[in-house]
């Protein structure tokens, strides 16, 4: 039947299980993030926060914590708008069978945006930035942010909802320069749409009109993050999932409104007006630093009757984006592979923070004629992985062919990892992309959106056994530390604390000469880390360690390497430093004293016991 609003959905979940109320009075700064995440970690239901100190008005988090949960929400439209967005990506189906999909070509007419009256439920009341809860994360953040915002801009060329973006951008309600209640800031990334809105705005002089919708019915915020096909409007599509079409106005000043929103923040940005925004603790598990982003001057702040707030937190995976991560794929898991022809499956591997790595399985078809296969086809695919969209922004992709495996999929780290590892050719299956662009949150690379790619090949039979066990013989030199065994053909080994470019460059040609002449060829990869212990105790660690703490540029290496007519290679197993360097970002930390308030609230009494 769908929710009219978010108050509804909180009341259904409430109803069913799903949601808990807390009840004890909570700090927004630290302790609510707190909560969420320990919830979040023991798989626990959606969190009310009925008393927030400093602020009026309630908040709720952890919505969308468990795909359980999501398909719950939107139980009565998940297959229906599975299907709308499969036969966007081929009509032709549709075409063939226009009876079978006649009720899905009607929940999309239906969910056409619906332009209403002035008086809309979140005309009720005015506020003030400063009255919102002002969640701040972890210890470091910059300031109090929004973190589930739904952020509404239209083209300049083409007016109205039906050509607009709406986008989950972070939104700091203060801290830093901003001038409280007054100023704002505005951070986006790389490929996003609202950057062509704003570019345009710029050409023309004229600030860019920015809504900032929070809360509503949950296929709302779910729509921001969706990324949909080329001409599927995101406010269609919150229409259809939520089975009630996008309401709106435009308000005395022209701004578009969410009619059934919680709350609308209005302003303007103005070309090249910009102020330091952050730090803050983002996806890949460490701090997004201080850098200009655009400043957004606050015109209004709307709100329903009786609001609630919504928020997440985000750190290092697994949290609740995870689970975002999880339904988006549910709905468009077969959309990606039709775009790029050959391509079977893709996967932003969520236990390396989504852009540093992807896995891949493509076709390989070029030259069936021939005994020996390699690498051909599933390069042209990797190349136009690497080209399209926010998938452009990943550092190393793995990809495979499907033919030596028709049963290999992408979300089993390790089994994939070791399918590739088993195939590939080190003097001739890596092919580097070198001063390019990756994830802004990324600081790996050599500056701010600046770093380099690489593509790991393999296609054909298997050219080692890897090892299972270390064998007796292996031993690095005494200045290196403890070594471990991550997964097979994969070792950990703990370096000195990383000094300079120079200085890896004299380990690592150290590690070439002990090496050469070992028998090695079950040995595929090499990590060189700060912790080897820590970075080989399960699959998620590895992954995190050795893709978001490596530029492929810069950090990979390999014994008996070489470079030959500009492409590099190695006749050895490769080596990748991912040790913690001195321009990379601070990781997340917990505050104790926090987590202390927390367990008390998990005993007998309060409101998270039997749930932590």
């Amino acid at each position: 039947m769908g929710y009219q609003s978010l108050e509804a959905c909180v009341n259904d979940l409430e109803q069913h299980g799903h949601l808990i109320r807390i009840k004890e009075e909570v700090d927004p700064y630290l302790e609510m993030a707190a909560i969420h995440l320990r919830v979040y970690e023991h798989q626990g239901p959606a969190l009310y926060f009925e008393n927030i100190k400093g602020s009026k008005f309630p908040a709720v988090s952890n919505l969308f914590g468990t795909l359980e949960r999501s398909k719950f929400i939107f139980r009565d439209t998940l297959d229906k708008i599975k299907t709308l967005v499969d036969i966007k990506m081929d009509p032709v189906k549709a075409m063939k069978n226009p009876f079978k999909y006649a009720n899905v070509s009607l929940t999309a007419l239906s969910a056409l945006p619906m332009k209403v009256g002035r008086n809309a439920p979140v005309s009720f009341g005015q506020t003030s930035i400063s009255e919102l809860p002002q969640i701040v994360n972890w210890p470091m953040d910059g300031g109090p942010f929004v973190t589930m915002p739904q952020v509404y801009t239209e083209d300049y060329d083409k007016p109205g909802v039906m050509n607009a973006n709406l986008g989950m951008y972070r939104i700091q309600l203060g801290g830093n320069d901003y001038i409280q209640d007054k100023e704002i800031g505005l951070h986006y990334q790389l490929h996003r749409g609202i950057g062509v809105h704003q570019a345009k705005a710029n050409a023309l002089g004229q600030p860019l009109k920015v809504s900032i919708f929070v809360g509503g019915p949950p296929s709302h915020p779910l729509s921001a993050v969706m990324p949909l096909p080329e001409g599927l409007s995101e406010m269609i599509f919150a229409g259809a999932l939520g089975n009630r079409r996008f309401r709106y106005f435009y308000d005395d000043e022209g701004f578009c409104i969410s009619a059934d929103a919680d709350f609308v923040i209005t302003g303007t940005v103005y070309p090249q007006d910009n102020k330091p925004e952050g730090p803050f603790g983002d996806h890949l598990g460490y701090y997004s630093l201080v850098h200009p982003f655009p400043l957004m001057k606050v015109h209004k702040v709307y709100h329903k009757k009786n609001p609630i707030w919504s928020f997440t937190v985000v750190g290092r995976p697994p949290q609740e984006d995870t689970s975002f991560g999880a339904l988006i794929h549910e709905i468009t898991g077969s959309a990606m592979p039709k775009e790029i022809a050959g391509l079977h499956e893709v996967n932003a591997v969520d236990a390396a923070g989504v852009h540093p790595l992807l896995f891949a399985i493509g076709s390989e078809r070029y030259t069936p004629y021939l005994n020996e296969r390699r690498p051909q086809e599933i390069l042209t695919i990797a190349n136009q992985i690497l080209g399209r969209n926010q998938l452009s922004l990943a550092k190393y992709l793995f990809i495979a062919a499907k033919e030596d495996n028709p049963a290999l999929h992408t979300h089993s780290i390790d089994t994939f990892m070791m399918h590739v590892l088993e195939r590939m050719d080190f003097t001739r299956d890596l092919h580097f992309h070198t001063n390019t662009t990756i994830d802004t949150l990324d600081y790996s690379g050599d500056g701010l959106n600046s770093g380099s790619k690489v593509v790991f090949a393999a296609a054909g039979d298997k050219r080692r056994e890897l090892w299972r066990e270390i064998p007796y013989y292996f031993e690095v030199p005494s200045l290196f530390g403890g070594f471990k065994l991550a997964i097979p053909g994969v070792i950990a080994v703990e370096g000195m604390p990383y000094s300079s470019a120079e200085g890896t460059k004299r380990e690592i040609a150290l590690l070439d000469v002990h090496l050469k002449g070992v028998e090695l060829d079950g040995l595929a990869l090499i990590i060189l880390c700060d912790n080897a212990e820590f970075t080989a105790a399960d699959i998620n660690n590895l992954v995190w360690v050795t893709f978001t703490r490596s530029n492929p540029s810069h950090d990979v290496h390999g014994i008996n390497s070489f470079t030959e007519h500009k492409h590099w290679g190695c006749r050895g197993p490769l080596i990748i430093d991912a040790r913690k360097k001195p321009h990379h970002a601070p990781e997340l930390i917990k505050d104790q004293e926090v987590e202390r308030r927390v367990d008390r609230m998990g005993v007998k009494g309060g409101s998270l016991f039997g749930i932590i």
